[in-house]
């Protein structure tokens, strides 16, 4: 069966629309900064215009997209010059405006975790990705994936108890 391009004539803003809340949400996960995540929004999808690739079925396009926001988050996390600026926990980005207290409180509790729960956490519960389609996009395997949720809810179990939980 031969690839065909998923994006011909006014697919273009079809694919923007309908990926830009993964892109950007992984981005911001995995980043912790909206300006970062605005950055790295904007690279993958120019990336993905520039690329011409074709992909097999709309579940190979998706994936495409998470594994190249996650290695653009990993350059813009990395780079020395991020090293050398203010660290986030000093960083005065908005919170998102989530509709009820109860959601901006849940957000930030998953914002605090360490990146290797917080993304596996936002792409389980925010994305709704199984598993393995998370393993496949973080290149781990399905099991690791499963302890880091289960670590993730552990954390945020903490971090929420007297709010949410009875203990």
């Amino acid at each position: 069966m031969d690839a065909k391009p998923l994006r011909t004539g006014g697919q273009v803003e079809d694919i923007l629309v309908r990926y830009q809340n993964t892109v950007y949400g992984l981005a911001l996960a995995r980043t912790g900064s909206r300006a970062d995540a605005e950055d790295v929004f904007q690279e993958v999808f120019l990336a993905y215009f520039q690329s011409n690739k074709a992909f097999r079925d709309e579940e190979h396009q998706k994936a495409w997209l998470l594994r190249t926001t996650i290695n653009f988050c990993r350059r813009v996390t990395s780079s020395s010059w991020r090293k050398r600026t203010v660290p986030l926990s000093q960083r005065e980005d908005r919170p998102l405006p989530f509709q009820s207290a109860e959601e901006n409180s849940v957000w930030q509790a998953v914002m605090e975790l360490e990146e290797s729960l917080r993304v596996p956490i936002y792409l389980f519960y925010f994305q709704g990705l199984t598993t393995q389609e998370i393993a496949r996009a973080l290149s781990i395997r399905p099991g690791a994936v499963r302890m880091r949720l289960s670590r993730g809810r552990e954390r945020l179990r903490q971090t929420l108890k007297g709010d949410y939980f009875d203990e």
